[in-house]
């Protein structure tokens, strides 16, 4: 009987350890281990972007809604004439150009023109399968 009664104790501490260990990381929690599944950050996405041109090239989707214009005609960025973003709108001199953004969970839009000059460029940027893309830039000086 006595023997008995240190199984029951034995397999008592085992399902309490057990329980222990399943509640050390709740679902939501952080982990050690990175994770395939995280969506990507867009402030870290966004200032690689632009350091990286490589990367750069990467995370754009070709054929890239949106063009250049330069008053004699339009022509579609291709990854041939695609000229690699170096500054972020936060880097932009506000007292000659205006800017403007908006931003979503899974979308960023940013402008910057000069008033009254035909200058203005556009970009946007979406999140497609948990990483973010360029998907339209323009670039119009009319």
């Amino acid at each position: 009987m006595k023997s008995n009664h240190h199984i029951y104790l034995f397999l008592l501490t085992c399902f309490i350890a057990v329980l222990s260990l399943a509640g050390c990381n709740p679902k939501g929690g952080t982990t050690n281990t990175t994770s395939t599944d995280s969506i990507e950050n867009f402030d870290k996405f966004y200032d690689q972007f632009h350091k990286d041109s490589i990367f750069q090239m990467t995370r754009i989707q070709f054929p890239l809604a949106g063009g250049i214009s330069d008053g004699q005609g339009e022509e579609k960025w291709t990854k041939k004439n695609w000229i690699p973003l170096k500054m972020k709108i936060t880097e932009v001199d506000t007292t000659e150009y205006k800017t403007s953004s908006y931003k979503t969970d899974s979308l960023y839009s940013e402008k910057i023109w000069l008033n009254n000059s035909g200058f203005w460029q556009e970009y946007t940027f979406k999140l497609i399968d948990k990483k973010w893309f360029l998907v339209y830039a323009e670039d119009s000086n009319n």
